[in-house]
């Protein structure tokens, strides 16, 4: 995943919201959904809890546990050495989280898939002024003054994940953020990139998007780096003085094409598991998520002598960086030429997940499945390891309980995922292994990134927004008060970025955003159906995915007395606590039915300012309502459950999975979901159904109807799912 692409620039993990959503329209909502806004105590009221008290009870003993010591020292060990998905080092990172599995008394599991990815084995870059004359010799290695953890040799040269192998000389233009819009003004500029090498930062959008278009314009590769107006020295101190990006700082990353499909690029919808047999896999070359162009990443200490020799065209003002120079396209006559030679070494290799599993005492056959992943590009203080330390503090707490007699009524599943980073690959083969169970998962909850800062944000399904502030409202702050006060303090400060906030929410509560990907949550949601959060704490951080997302950059600039890590523990260990002992799961689809209305009204606006003849949402609309009538009934029943809590529970979860479409999304059918998927040309941030606005982008009217045709047959579903429990 990428940080700049994802998060504005303020912080790591505030997700991405959808700047598409205008005002909806609003759905009275009862008494009750009121009263769940007062903080819980032993006497309040918690969505999904006839009597919360005993509820109450254990968070608070669950609380006591996690130790903000502990995690600081787990995460050391984490990050001790660089641990990149499939080495020895990953390994044994493994056997450390099993262990740790383990003490607490969970039921624990290494499971090994075979998937195949890329090494670096030989990177340069070169570049030549327009005489022959060497302008710069790369990738320049990692280095600022005083890192103590910069010289391991086992630091990975900086690269793209799933890029080919290659050796090509070309021409180079600058490309800004190499966004679809960014592309279609260098055509307006008449500026062709076929057989050019595109010079792009990072930022706007995945960088898998950016090599996505530019091998669509045949492009002959792509090189990426970070601008210091992005996440250098033009947003504040560079480290190691501060948090930002220094000179030498190199984002690696991955550029498969997550937005076809995640996982095993091999094996699309199957387990790469070792006895997978050849027979089943396609070949990685011919594989719809292998990219075909070359791409590797540079810092901007190596871009700088390219971007400064650049003539030609100006560059419009917004595509201007923080260099201290006048930014050009490259399309004059004396072009700037650039070398790459990328050899990488392609092999199926093992990754490792970490399962540990705690048996429900009601309803085993229901799971709430919690992770993280654990695998890095290098050292990875902040991205996944301040994650794994504070998951593991939460393991610490779940043990304790256990040892105290307490059990869970559904099972508990908490899995330290691999290869994330090599995309998604350790949570997707696992999801596509446990196919069959996941129609009985009643929630994943993510922890990518749990520490950059101090600002706490998450994402949901809307379903689980409230659930998520419910929670919040159960955790303490290390500022004082509770995570939900702070949270929404944060968001109503003068300076808080609007466009981060939501409108989707009740009355004056905090914003939750969506999901788009770009982590774990990926296949559980947008493939299986799963509900899903993601929740992080953020602040200012510029060293991601390079070697400098250390132990010592996080010392230093995220936490130093590791209390967040603490503070995310809680949060971790409560949504897992409340979710495994509802009386009845806590989905709110009230505010899910008003969320989906306001979707299909801005989509409807959408589709008339293209002039689409003959898309008609008067069909969907009344889908809508009728979803919103059902979520209101069963909303009533959710509040008085009786006894059969398992026949409702059923009916509530089939819901969302109604919301799948068997035939998945046009181009790309693993993506199931019809309300939520990542952007064909964004690959992070999340679209809102999905099919009928990418069919109103390329103003295809014909596909926008047929869309259409399945997001209404699929709220219908939904609502039909609802309307059983009477």
């Amino acid at each position: 995943m990428t940080f700049s692409e994802r998060f504005p620039p303020l912080r790591r993990r505030v997700p991405i919201l959808l700047s598409s959503l205008l005002t909806v329209a609003t759905i009275p909502l009862t008494a009750q959904i009121a009263s769940r806004n007062t903080a819980p105590t032993a006497s309040a009221t918690v969505f999904g809890f006839v009597d919360f008290a005993k509820q109450a009870a254990v968070d608070s003993r669950f609380l006591t546990v996690p130790s903000a010591a502990l995690a600081g020292a787990e995460l050391k060990t984490l990050t001790a050495v660089p641990h990149i998905a499939g080495s020895k080092e990953d390994y044994q990172t493994a056997l450390f989280v099993a262990r740790k599995f383990k003490e607490a008394g969970l039921d624990t599991e290494i499971v090994e898939y075979k998937v195949r990815f890329n090494y670096p084995e030989k990177i340069v870059v070169e570049a030549y002024g327009p005489r022959g004359e060497l302008l710069m010799r790369g990738p320049t290695p990692e280095h600022v003054v005083g890192d103590p953890y910069q010289k391991d040799p086992r630091i990975v040269t900086p690269y793209n994940g799933q890029s080919p192998s290659g050796e090509i000389t070309a021409e180079a233009v600058y490309g800004n953020y190499c966004r679809l819009e960014d592309f279609n003004k260098l055509d307006e500029l008449k500026i062709d990139v076929k057989g050019k090498i595109v010079l792009c930062r990072y930022g706007g959008n995945f960088r898998g998007v950016k090599a996505f278009i530019a091998e669509k314009r045949r492009a002959a590769g792509v090189i990426l780096y970070s601008d210091p107006a992005d996440d250098g020295y033009f947003r504040g101190d560079k480290y190691p003085a501060g948090p930002w990006r220094p000179e030498t700082g190199v984002q690696r990353g991955s550029i498969g094409y997550m937005f076809e499909y995640p996982g095993d690029p091999e094996t699309p919808g199957i387990a790469s598991t070792p006895d997978l047999p050849d027979s089943r896999r396609i070949p990685y070359k011919q594989a719809p998520a292998q990219p075909k162009i070359l791409c590797t990443p540079i810092s901007y200490h190596d871009a700088a002598p390219i971007l400064q020799r650049f003539g030609g065209t100006t560059a419009p003002r917004s595509w201007q960086g923080a260099l201290p120079f006048t930014y050009h396209l490259g399309n004059g006559r004396m072009n700037v030429k650039v070398h790459l030679l990328l050899k990488q070494d392609y092999k199926l290799r093992s990754i490792w997940d970490v399962i540990g599993k705690i048996p429900g005492s009601d309803s085993p056959d229901e799971w709430v499945v919690a992770g993280n992943h654990r695998d890095a590009w290098v050292y990875g203080a902040v991205d996944p390891s301040s994650g794994t330390a504070s998951m593991l503090e939460s393991v610490h707490g779940l043990g304790t309980l256990l040892r105290q007699g307490w059990k869970p009524k559904r099972t508990i599943v908490i899995a330290s995922w691999d290869a994330e980073e090599e995309g998604l690959m350790g949570s997707t083969e696992w999801v596509e292994q446990h196919d069959k169970e996941m129609a009985h998962t009643v929630a994943y909850f993510n922890m990518d990134v749990a520490v950059s800062g101090p600002s706490f944000s998450a994402s949901a399904v809307p379903s689980l927004k409230q659930f998520l502030r419910d929670v919040a409202r159960s955790v303490p702050s290390p500022k004082g008060g509770t995570v939900y006060e702070q949270w929404k303090m944060e968001q109503n400060a003068p300076d808080a970025d609007r466009r981060r906030q939501s409108h989707l929410h009740l009355d004056d509560e905090v914003s939750v955003g969506e999901l788009g990907s770009g982590s774990d949550f990926t296949p559980f949601f947008q493939h299986a159906g799963v509900p899903s959060t993601d929740i992080g704490s953020n602040g200012p951080y510029g060293v991601y995915h390079s070697a400098f997302d250390n132990f010592a950059w996080y010392v230093k600039n995220a936490d130093p007395d590791f209390s967040y890590l603490k503070q995310m523990a809680g949060i971790f260990g409560i949504e897992v606590l409340h979710m495994a002992d509802a009386d009845v799961l806590p989905y709110d689809y009230v505010l899910y039915a008003r969320e989906i209305h306001g979707y299909l009204k801005q989509a409807q606006k959408r589709a008339a300012d293209a002039s689409l003849s003959g898309v008609d949402f008067s069909a969907a609309l009344a889908a809508a309502d009728r979803l919103s009538q059902a979520a209101r009934a069963i909303y009533e029943r959710q509040l008085n459950p009786g006894a059969k809590t398992r026949i409702l529970d059923a009916h509530l979860r089939a819901a969302e999975d109604a919301l799948l479409s068997p035939a998945g999304l046009p181009h790309r059918a693993w993506y199931k979901h019809t309300i939520f998927a990542p952007g064909e040309y964004t690959g992070y941030e999340a679209v809102v159904i999905p099919g009928v606005n990418e069919a109103i982008n390329s103003k295809d009217a014909p596909l926008a109807i047929e869309q259409l045709s399945a997001v209404t047959d699929a709220i219908n579903r939904a609502a039909l799912a609802l309307e059983q429990t009477k």
